[in-house]
């Protein structure tokens, strides 16, 4: 099953060959912990967000089937939060200290963006109805683009191609976790209120380009007018109101969260909602790189999507949180 963006990030849907999720979650589970050197470290990298009550949701959905509307007061407690989406860096020091390997690397294959191949022609097979994205053998995050690519040559971009599961693997090994979705948009906010991105309601104040979306005419022109042509590193552009950056554009990142509505309005705030129990998609939240308004204008704060836990695309990330 392909989930609710799934021009943004096709669904792998089970295929095959493909081991159950379950496997992938129990693998992701039994991933040993870092040393306490490790985990402090990464632990003091973490931002603290302060807690409070927040309007969560968009006053009118663009894309009802995101269930992002109508806005609702959330309290949340204070809590921490990676300033940047976890590296390219980041993962390969914990791969290499646990000999993990992704869902991508296990099954052979990912999407891959059809303008970052250097002849799309050879690798024929797409979703259906997203010709852009291209099924391509040896493509995982080591090797985001597939055969002949390295993460070496980006270092400090978000590590793509990453699974739900594969997320979980790493906040099993660093102690941390991965933020609630009523968090991740406490923190993506910055502070303000009732705003579409993380500095204000202005998508370009002043013509300057505040984060990595597609410039140009979907699906075949990048412009690259805003500095990048695919992802950015990590700490692109400027940060929010608490120091966070990319909260809007270059990678997906995953939630928590299984989706369902955001919560309903209420007199009573809900206080660290957490979603359902059980689910079948999991949530992304923040767009990515390829989000332009032609097709996929979910590149605000309150944008959300969803897809098949164990689905791996190139503009598909992470990054973590904790606990206080």
């Amino acid at each position: 099953m392909v989930g609710n963006d799934s021009a943004c990030c096709p669904g792998k849907c089970n295929p095959p060959g493909q081991a159950p999720h379950h496997v992938y979650r129990d693998a992701a589970l039994a991933v040993p912990l870092a040393s306490s050197t490790i985990r402090d470290q990464l632990r003091a990298r973490l931002t603290e967000i302060p807690g409070g009550i927040f309007e969560m949701g968009a006053r009118k959905s663009n894309f009802p089937a995101d269930l992002d509307s109508p806005r609702a007061k959330v309290k949340i407690s204070p809590f921490l939060m990676s300033p940047h989406a976890v590296s390219n860096a980041d993962f390969a020091a914990f791969a290499l200290d646990t000999g993990y390997v992704s869902v991508a690397k296990r099954e052979g294959w990912s999407f891959v963006f059809h303008l970052f191949l250097d002849v799309p022609e050879d690798w024929p097979v797409s979703p259906p109805g997203l010709p852009w994205w291209r099924k391509v053998d040896g493509a995982y995050w080591g090797a985001p683009r597939g055969p002949g690519s390295s993460w070496k040559s980006i270092p400090d971009h978000p590590a793509v191609h990453i699974t739900w599961s594969d997320a979980l693997a790493y906040c099993t090994w660093a102690g941390l976790r991965l933020a609630r979705e009523a968090e991740w948009e406490r923190a993506a906010r910055g502070g303000l209120a009732r705003m579409k991105f993380p500095w204000g309601n202005t998508m370009t104040p002043g013509g300057q380009h505040r984060m990595n979306t597609w410039q140009g005419a979907f699906p075949n022109e990048n412009t690259g007018a805003n500095g990048h042509v695919g992802t950015a590193p990590v700490t692109a552009f400027a940060p929010n109101g608490f120091g966070l950056f990319n909260m809007t554009g270059n990678v997906w990142e995953w939630v928590g969260d299984y989706f369902a509505a955001i919560p309903t309005p209420s007199a009573t705030p809900a206080k660290d909602p957490s979603g359902p129990q059980s689910g079948e998609w999991r949530v992304q939240r923040g767009g990515s790189h390829l989000c332009h308004d032609s097709y996929c204008d979910r590149y605000h704060v309150h944008s959300r999507s969803s897809n098949d836990p164990d689905s791996s695309t190139g503009n598909c990330g992470f990054r973590v949180a904790g606990d206080l």
